[in-house]
């Protein structure tokens, strides 16, 4: 490389031939697919969920059942709120050439937004269980969900990466 090219070209990354910036709008576009999926599912749970203390029977539930019911919908209104977020986020920070803050503020919103589905989504089962088959099956129910939850989305995600040797 000749001094000029240093100044007139950003550095590019040698295995994907990406500048940095690049390299962040790509995983901009990769975090928006991903976002898309798991929105959708948010947002169709919460949607249902909002509507469930209105239908008939709800007040049949035990308050044990619509305590653990409220406080799943609490983390799903939480999930949907904290998925969307980078979407606002990225129309606030909008031409300020923030990118790569944007990625990563991005990046950890998603992670807690999944982290409050997967509490919803354990909440709702328990509530479930505990309706069908009682108290022991609703909690043993809510402990493999979190399990399966743990495995899925955390365990094997960094036995993964542990495995292509990324920090």
């Amino acid at each position: 490389m000749t001094a000029d090219r240093d100044q007139t070209t950003p550095p590019r990354d040698a295995e994907r031939n990406e500048t940095r910036t690049e390299r962040l709008d790509r995983n901009w576009a990769s975090l928006l697919q991903e976002l898309r999926v798991v929105q959708t599912g948010g947002q169709i749970l919460t949607g249902l969920m909002l509507t469930v203390p209105f239908q008939e029977g709800f007040e049949e539930l035990t308050s044990r059942q619509q305590y653990i019911f409220v406080i799943s919908l609490v983390c799903a209104v939480l999930s949907t709120i904290t998925l969307i977020s980078p979407v606002a986020l990225h129309r606030l920070l909008f031409r300020r050439h923030a990118i790569d803050r944007l990625v990563h503020r991005a990046h950890r919103l998603t992670l807690i937004g999944i982290t409050f589905l997967g509490m919803a989504l354990t909440g709702v089962l328990a509530v479930i269980f505990d309706i069908v088959f009682g108290g022991w099956a609703a909690l043993a129910a809510a402990v493999i969900a979190v399990v399966v939850f743990v495995c899925m989305w955390v365990v094997l995600p960094f036995n993964e990466r542990r495995r292509l040797g990324d920090d």
